[in-house]
């Protein structure tokens, strides 16, 4: 059976009319009205169908889709009555006045002429100016005063910041007197501008104006129905939040509606007998399950699994190349040694334990690891294997044992370890570098190193906004350790780990002994109180690399002493020195 896949849509009304193939969710329509919760947060990874839920959602409520019961026919929610009255859903069909907006592609670009903050507040004050626009009819009725059309038309992208936080609760105003009926708000990737705000340094300021717009829009409950709102993560309600005491947040942890968002291993396996694919069950649970909300495990990428079908069963990173990964990218690199470490464990196939708070409080993310951790458990990059008993004289968040998600994750981070450093240069002079490595070639090494450095690491040097006083060393670290990613299949690679009297920075340890030596390296940030040039910065890091008796791990293992090289690599901006 050819089942037209249809990839990237996400209007339900459009998918019903063109017959793309669509895994019915519609109970979700039943299960969040009999829950009757005023304002809704629902956090999900990107592309788990979020949107598409808003979409079906607008469809069934929303007056504009009013007598069009014939999207809906067939489906769950159709035949469906409430438990309790018996009052049958389909009477609901196109009876509510619905707004609907998504802050998707509020993402600053800085070719406006205008700063980041400035093109942010603009591009939001376009998207309710647009939704007011759909609405502009209802003017013309005699209900409205000559002041409600000159508000109404004052509504637009030049609008003032005042006028936009209480754009959306006077819009709810107008339409519950025209049509009788207080409306329903949908927001969706609520979140997107708050991570841009982070990423380019105008946070502070993201947080006065959505805060004042949240606040205005979601408190006044006798304003509207009730509400939706998705995104990826759930920020912590003190940064925007922080008026609104009714929101029901149901975050990836949570049961509520825990089969909504996401394909089920069941509805995928059928997918898969319908396409002929039958036999890639295994291969397709390998690489994309292992997604897991409240109690329901074993849930999937829709994205995915609709690429991979529309691509007669070829295996690739289908969700995982959706994104730029900026943010994950950004974190991983800026990140300790000791994440760094971590990571490198998660790509080796370990899991690890750690803290998770599902508030995500960005202003912690520089400080607190545990709060990256929580970040891309949100994400959907890391999953859930178990979960300590809770005991109710616990005062910090609950600990999960966390694992990478799936094969499609894994590739993906990678992937991004490998293009932090494929930025001016082509991948071969890469490999070259790990050829100088191997063969001891140290003159190529500092001609490659200060080429690069010289040419790209301005784009990556954190240390002057980094609040770690170790920023440099973890970010020379990182950047040295992404590029022997290539050599896993010759060497155990470790950083950070306890060897002698201290910890070293990284250690090459040889697979097969005849054939390569074993590396010890120190990486050592130029102290200009300390050292008068990089020479001696080098010996600094030859002598720790002695004191600390960092070969211990190797020779406990068999390395004589002749096979260990030792190398310091010793950093002064974008100057670098190998010895």
């Amino acid at each position: 059976m050819k089942l037209k896949t249809g990839i990237g849509y996400q209007s339900y009304a459009e998918m019903m009319e063109k017959n793309i193939f669509y895994i019915d969710k519609t109970l979700f329509l039943r299960d969040w009205w009999e829950y009757a919760d005023k304002v809704t947060l629902i956090t999900r990874p990107r592309r788990f169908g979020k949107t598409l839920n808003m979409s079906t959602v607008e469809c069934f409520f929303s007056i504009k889709y009013a007598n069009r019961g014939d999207l809906f026919e067939g489906k769950s929610i159709w035949e469906e009555k409430s438990p309790d009255s018996g009052y049958a859903y389909r009477k609901l069909q196109g009876k509510y006045p619905v707004i609907f907006m998504s802050f998707a592609d509020v993402k600053p670009t800085n070719n406006a002429g205008m700063t980041a903050l400035e093109e942010m507040k603009a591009i939001v004050k376009q998207i309710i100016a647009n939704e007011y626009k759909k609405y502009r009819e209802i003017m013309v009725s005699d209900l409205f005063s000559d002041d409600d059309r000159a508000h109404f038309a004052s509504v637009n992208r030049d609008m003032d910041d005042l006028t936009a936080s209480m754009s959306i609760m006077v819009l709810c105003s107008y339409l519950e007197k025209y049509h009788g009926q207080k409306a329903i708000i949908l927001l969706d990737e609520y979140d997107t501008p708050m991570q841009e705000a982070w990423l380019h340094g105008y946070w502070d300021q993201a947080v006065n104006f959505f805060r004042n717009f949240f606040g205005i829009t979601f408190k006044n409950i006798d304003s509207f129905d009730r509400a939706i709102i998705t995104g990826i993560t759930r920020i912590a309600r003190e940064s925007i939040f922080s008026d609104l005491n009714h929101l029901e947040t149901v975050a990836t942890t949570s049961n509520k509606y825990a089969a909504y968002f996401g394909f089920t291993e069941k509805e995928v396996f059928k997918a898969l007998d319908l396409t002929g694919m039958g036999g890639q069950k295994q291969g397709v649970k390998q690489w994309y399950d292992g997604f897991t909300f409240g109690d329901c495990t074993d849930i999937y990428n829709p994205w995915s699994i609709t690429s991979f079908i529309a691509n007669a069963g070829k295996y690739d990173t289908y969700w995982a190349n959706t994104s730029s990964n900026a943010l994950v990218s950004t974190l991983m690199k800026t990140g300790s040694a000791t994440m760094k470490q971590t990571v490198e464990n998660l790509i080796a196939g370990e899991g690890f334990r750690a803290p998770i708070d599902e508030q995500i409080v960005f202003s912690q993310i520089e400080k607190n690891e545990n709060a990256i951790w929580s970040l891309l458990l949100a994400s959907g990059y890391l999953k859930v294997l178990n979960t300590d008993p809770f005991t109710s004289d616990r005062a910090e968040a609950p600990h999960y044992t966390l694992a990478l998600t799936n094969l499609e994750v894994m590739f993906l981070f990678k992937k991004i370890i490998r293009e932090w450093f494929e930025i001016e240069t082509s991948g071969s002079t890469y490999n070259n570098f790990v050829k100088a490595l191997l063969l001891d070639d140290v003159g190529y090494m500092n001609e490659f190193m200060n080429e690069i450095a010289l040419k790209s690491f301005s784009q990556f040097d954190i240390a002057k906004s980094s609040s770690w006083p170790d920023a440099p060393e973890r970010f020379y670290h990182g950047f040295v350790l992404g590029l022997m990613v290539g050599l896993q299949n010759r060497f155990t690679i470790t950083s950070n780990r306890e060897s002698g009297f201290g910890r070293y920075d990284v250690l090459l340890t040889p697979l097969d002994l005849e054939k390569d030596n074993a590396y010890i390296i120190e990486f050592k940030v130029h102290r200009p109180g300390q050292e008068k040039d990089l020479q001696e910065t080098v010996e600094k890091a030859h002598a720790q690399i002695q004191e600390k008796h960092y070969k211990a791990a190797l020779t406990a293992s068999g390395i004589p002493p002749e096979k260990i090289r030792k190398y310091g690599f010793a950093f002064k901006g974008k100057k670098c020195l190998i010895g």
